[in-house]
């Protein structure tokens, strides 16, 4: 996360916010206050990176953050008595899908969510955070946010975050501790410790069992992954020769 404090500025266009909550306010005069937020607590020019009703080919976005001329968040906002759903992101899923573009934030004013979308096999996304000013501690919500503030967006503190998310999930762990590396290293040390010889998949079994439901679902059946074989290779001369690629004897 980046280390910019948001907090003061933050406190101070709360109240505003919450008012808005309390009245109900329509859309589009919490798209004023969510703009003001983007202006006095993240940190954008209103009158150069703030755009309003951006469209490619018919297709709209309340709202496009620009940094140096290149847009960089998309914001759907709703009303502010609004409960946030994921499907109201459908229009800025849309826009983000003709523009490539990855970054989706969705708010009425005191919830906001942010989500990565990527483009490789339909569209699909995943939410980042999810906040609500009303009910959150001051200091969790202002780190949350500080991810859109300009200077983050700028220097890509919220891509980092996004990659440093991706390689510590369950999905990318599993693919390193399921590998025919690490098992043959913990089935050594197993070995070693408890003088027992144990199998592969009983190993990988037992481990995957280890794991909560919610990481089990996420990176699907359990596969053991493992090295390749270098293909034979003929020599000049006719001979075949194979390139060593198997595993350590045991």
């Amino acid at each position: 996360m980046p280390s910019i404090d948001i907090r003061k500025p933050l406190k101070k266009f709360l109240p505003h916010l919450l008012q808005a909550k309390a009245d109900d306010l329509n859309e589009a005069d919490t798209v004023q206050r969510v703009i003001k937020v983007f202006e006095d607590v993240l940190g954008y020019s209103a009158l150069s990176e703030i755009t309003r009703e951006s469209s490619i080919k018919d297709k709209y976005v309340d709202l496009a953050i620009k940094v140096d001329g290149r847009i960089r968040l998309l914001v759907e906002v709703k009303s502010a008595g609004t409960a946030l759903r994921d499907r109201h992101i459908e229009q800025a899923e849309r826009y983000a899908a003709e523009g490539n573009y990855r970054w989706v934030v969705l708010t009425n004013g005191t919830a906001w969510n942010l989500y990565h979308l990527t483009f490789e096999e339909g569209i699909e996304y995943e939410k980042v955070f999810m906040i609500d000013l009303a009910t959150e501690e001051l200091e969790k919500a202002g780190t949350c946010l500080a991810l859109l503030h300009r200077k983050s967006v700028s220097k890509g503190h919220h891509d980092d975050h996004w990659a440093h998310r991706v390689a510590m999930n369950a999905t990318s762990i599993a693919k390193t501790l399921f590998s025919e590396e690490v098992l043959r290293m913990i089935r050594r040390d197993i070995r070693k410790r408890e003088g027992l010889s144990v199998d592969e998949e009983d190993l990988a079994n037992a481990l995957h069992e280890m794991m909560s439901p919610e990481a089990r679902e996420q990176m699907g059946p359990m596969r053991i992954r493992r090295r390749q074989k270098a293909a034979a290779k003929k020599s000049v001369g006719g001979d075949e020769a194979t390139a060593s690629g198997g595993t350590d004897p045991e």
